[in-house]
């Protein structure tokens, strides 16, 4: 089984989707035959590259509330993180450009397939979200990519150059095709889409039933008289 997940690092309810996911799939049955390959989606293709404005006044700025409002918002989101086991830092994270964090996803799943991709992943959203990083910069995202064990040299290449451009964009234009406006996106088996960081009973849910679905058991009738492997007892 496959899921294919669109998601940005700076987005807070890809990272509580994730732990929600991950809570699932610790009681699928069938987990260790699942693979999961994160996608790419950029909330704000126009931020800056490296982040100097918070984001509380610029997403009031966006959605037309006050910045108090939006500090409301944002610790009421702190506080469904935490119940996931986050401990989120929102009010004191900078609005930033992430092409070069989904460049380097796509370098990892690469290089390592997709365990390494969900190690980069789960060390870029810490750091935004926990540590208050700014995962537009060149710095943060080099020692995340390194300490997951990405080559050094390969990922300055990446950072300096436009390489996995073309990919990000292919990534995005594909969620836009499923008609996904927002993330996170998940898709399982290229069949079943979900939408939000639903609870985890939901994704438990389409998991078991992606799997039936795939693999589907006969449903016997009662049986009759037959011939066995040493012939027919008659």
């Amino acid at each position: 089984m496959r899921i294919e997940i669109w998601s940005d690092v700076v987005c807070p309810w890809c990272y509580v989707g994730k732990r929600r996911l991950e809570t699932a799939l610790a009681g699928f049955e069938h987990r260790d035959d699942v693979e999961i390959v994160y996608r790419s989606f950029e909330l704000d293709p126009s931020a800056p590259q490296h982040g100097h404005e918070l984001t509380t006044p610029v997403l009031a700025r966006k959605y037309g509330r006050s910045e108090d409002e939006m500090r409301q918002m944002q610790l009421q989101l702190t506080e469904v993180a935490a119940e996931e086991g986050l401990a989120f830092r929102l009010l004191e994270n900078v609005h930033t450009n992430t092409i070069d964090a989904h460049r380097l996803l796509h370098l990892a799943l690469d290089e390592g397939g997709p365990a390494l991709q969900r190690d980069l992943k789960e060390a870029l959203l810490a750091a935004y979200f926990v540590r208050a990083e700014d995962v537009g910069d060149h710095d943060v995202l080099h020692a995340a990519a390194t300490e997951v064990g990405l080559d050094d040299v390969r990922v300055k290449e990446v950072l300096t150059g436009d390489a996995y451009a073309a990919a990000v964009q292919a990534d995005i234009a594909q969620a836009r095709a499923y008609g996904a406006t927002g993330v996170p996106f998940y898709v399982v088996d290229e069949k079943f889409g979900i939408s939000g960081a639903q609870p985890a009973e939901v994704f438990a849910q389409v998991l078991e039933r992606a799997w039936a679905e795939a693999r589907p058991t006969l449903e016997m009738a009662p049986g009759g008289e037959a011939c066995g492997p040493d012939g027919c007892a008659v």
